[in-house]
């Protein structure tokens, strides 16, 4: 099942950028308001609402992430101990949820823009834009007019505020290598939701012409954002810190220098098969697998190895529903026996 991002985590917990996905509630972040930069502490005092559609959109990128991780070894549990050691580690899983966090946040204060449900900030300013041009797929042919016009998301608005919570000025020494590449994944994550934007339209004529056709941008679906980060984890690239402190270095011959939309990181990843508190890992023993499957999700690989046991578990669920006029839907309530594979 999907955890809630823990609402409990103080900024005490551990000694990361205020911008850390663990410290994302808002009453945590403002609890300890004397302790953020300038601009944040006066947002805490004056803009809770942006605060807590901050707090929303880490939540967000939290579900996502255990959406995407479900049938990994490192399933991105919210459990605060474990999932503050991975956050104290520069490993590819923590490249990931800083960056699907900071794409959360741009996509949840991006679209209460456009609800109507933020006073600083609404829908898209489109005066000075070039006429969009028509879809390769559209039939609306010749002489048709277009024109912006319908609610576009000010995705400028959700990037800044993502920006200002999540790029957290952090302590000069030792920690300038892990800043940078925590700074480098954070904008990996929102430039998933910026660079991304589709744009809608809607045909206007009588009897169902198309004389004009006005048009919209609108955020990719949070889902699509989420499959393409998990695409860059996947081809994430290992780096080292230059000689100069300030810049970074792709490890391995032949590496190509990682772009802005890659993911980065600085050590291996534990195997995960195991518990230790040290690394943040819960191990996968229990875990559900799939007999059947050669990925990730099957037993062989998601178990280590160690086996796997089967198990028959009987649970009610609801069926045969049907709806009654007007407007109730009735179930009855049936007993399903499931086989499960559970890892030794």
């Amino acid at each position: 099942s999907i955890l809630p991002l823990c609402s409990n985590l103080h900024l005490d917990l551990l000694p990361l950028a205020v911008g850390s996905p663990l410290v994302m509630d808002p009453n945590s972040i403002c609890r300890k308001a004397k302790r953020l930069a300038g601009k944040q502490a006066e947002l805490c005092q004056t803009q809770p609402e942006i605060v807590n559609e901050v707090a929303k959109g880490a939540r967000l990128g939290v579900r996502e992430c255990q959406y995407q991780f479900r049938y990994r070894r490192w399933n991105c549990t919210s459990h605060n101990k474990y999932f503050g050691k991975i956050l104290q580690q520069d490993i590819r899983e923590t490249a990931f949820v800083y960056a699907i966090t900071a794409a959360g946040v741009t996509h949840a204060v991006t679209q209460a823009c456009s609800m109507g449900d933020l006073l600083q900030c609404g829908c898209e300013a489109t005066r000075n834009r070039a006429p969009p041009r028509p879809p390769s797929s559209s039939s609306g042919g010749d002489g048709v007019k277009w024109e912006w016009g319908g609610c576009g998301d000010d995705v400028e608005f959700g990037y800044e505020k993502s920006k200002q919570f999540m790029d957290a000025k952090r302590r000069r020494g030792k920690s300038d290598i892990r800043t940078l590449v925590d700074l480098h994944n954070n904008e990996a994550g929102r430039l998933a939701v910026k660079l991304y934007m589709r744009t809608e339209c809607k045909c206007h004529g009588l009897s169902g012409s198309c004389t004009l056709r006005t048009c919209w941008k609108k955020m990719p679906h949070f889902r699509e954002v989420g499959d393409r980060l998990l695409e860059r984890f996947n081809g994430a690239s290992k780096v080292m810190g230059g000689n100069d402190g300030k810049t970074l270095i792709p490890v391995g011959q032949n590496i190509k220098p990682p772009d802005k939309q890659d993911l980065i990181y600085s050590d291996e990843s534990p195997d995960f098969c195991l518990a230790n508190r040290k690394t943040g890992s819960l191990g996968t023993r229990g875990r559900m697998c799939n007999s059947t499957a050669m990925d990730i999700s099957g037993c062989d690989l998601l178990c280590c190895e160690r086996g796997y046991r089967e198990e028959t578990v009987v649970f009610e669920e609801n069926c045969l529903c049907r709806f009654h006029w007007c407007c109730v839907v009735q179930c009855k309530k049936c007993l399903v026996r499931k086989e499960l594979s559970l890892c030794h």
